[in-house]
């Protein structure tokens, strides 16, 4: 049963509970913005909800924009978990371990060598990549002939223990979160609930892969859709600083409690969202060939969602043109818990009249141009 919307009229109205819509009620928070949260289910529902939790950075080869705030994100991560775990009273799970990559080919060393420079150059001496001997991780990826990356910016989190502890803070904070309480939008930019239409000085859409359909009526086009993942958490109790391992799509991931997650799949069609099949099959034997010491490791968990991918993978973020007050944070495929806490400060700038900072194809006008030629 939908809870009843109290007044006053908050400042901010957030609708989403995952992680990109608790991250801006967060930061508006912190600038002494009174907020309300609401989502259609329930905290951290959706992709947010999800088991692998790698925060891991692209490649620091052709710098650009994009990779900058990722950058910046990550390695202010730990600051920002630190002190929702403390406000909190619960564990994110984050750990900054760094990261393996077992190499292919020769080639593929030889280039690895080269992106060296590169995170001298773009990382500085915030975080290193290096190219490891063969032998340098034989309980972990004993057959890497080629040696493996070894770069320590990556880090991990639960997701779904991450939001819960965000959530938590944010009541510490007297951030009300009302659940199980549905939206829908009318056509004069207005979002409606069971017990009444949303008021507040600024709405933030943040309703992952639903938040499309929600936004379509106001901009006459569909800007994103949601792209299907499948994951599994294995007993494995390997070490928490044991890095994060990544081969060819793959990730394993030693979680802080004991367990190891494995994912995941990028499905752009499928029946049914949040089932599990064979090619979760596929994924966890992928990753016991790859690391052995997972092989007898049970399956404590299988889980599916759709994440919400815009129409270009970079997250949209910021006004909503042509709509005053009202403001979009989602998109952000597969990188949205590393960027999550730097989204919201830029959120939060937007609602107070200040410059966000945000690469061009962060803002929403970026997807919007490009309707004729989606590149999901």
């Amino acid at each position: 049963m939908a809870i009843a919307i109290t007044s006053p009229i908050p400042d901010v109205c957030v609708i989403g509970a995952g992680i990109f819509g608790l991250s801006v009620a967060w930061a508006a928070r912190q600038r002494g913005l009174t907020v309300q949260v609401i989502e259609a289910k329930d905290i951290g529902a959706g992709a947010s909800g999800g088991i692998v939790g790698a925060l891991s950075p692209h490649i620091p080869e052709q710098w650009n924009p994009k990779k900058q705030f990722q950058f910046e994100a990550l390695t202010t991560a730990e600051d920002h978990w630190t002190q929702i775990d403390a406000r909190s009273g619960l564990s994110s799970g984050y750990g900054r371990a760094g990261r393996l990559m077992p190499l292919p080919s020769q080639a593929a060393a030889n280039r690895a060598l080269d992106r060296a420079t590169d995170a001298q150059t773009h990382w500085g001496t915030a975080a290193a990549w290096s190219v490891l001997p063969p032998d340098a991780a034989p309980n972990l990826v004993p057959n890497a002939p080629f040696g493996l990356i070894h770069e320590t910016l990556s880090a991990r989190l639960h997701p779904l223990n991450a939001c819960r502890a965000l959530a938590a803070a944010l009541r510490a904070q007297g951030v009300q979160i009302l659940t199980h309480t549905p939206t829908q939008a009318t056509p004069k930019a207005r979002f409606e609930t069971p017990t009444g239409p949303i008021q507040a000085g600024q709405i933030v859409l943040a309703a992952g892969v639903p938040g499309f359909d929600l936004l379509a009526p106001l901009l006459g086009q569909v800007t994103g859709k949601g792209v299907k993942g499948q994951a599994a958490l294995l007993g494995a109790s390997l070490s928490p600083d044991t890095p994060v391992i990544f081969d060819d799509g793959l990730y394993i991931v030693p979680h802080a409690n004991g367990t190891t997650a494995i994912g995941s799949t990028s499905e752009n069609t499928y029946v049914d969202a949040v089932t599990t099949d064979t090619k979760l099959d596929a994924l966890i034997a992928q990753a016991r060939i790859l690391c052995p010491v997972l092989k007898a490791a049970p399956v404590l968990q299988r889980w599916a969602a759709a994440r919400p991918k815009a129409r270009r993978r970079d997250p949209m973020l910021g006004p909503v043109p042509d709509h005053p007050s009202l403001f979009l944070a989602t998109g952000a495929f597969k990188i949205g818990f590393g960027i999550a806490h730097k989204v919201g400060a830029a959120l939060a700038d937007c609602l107070t009249d200040q410059d966000p900072h945000l690469p061009e194809s962060f803002i929403v006008t970026h997807h919007m141009d490009r309707a004729d030629a989606p590149d999901y």
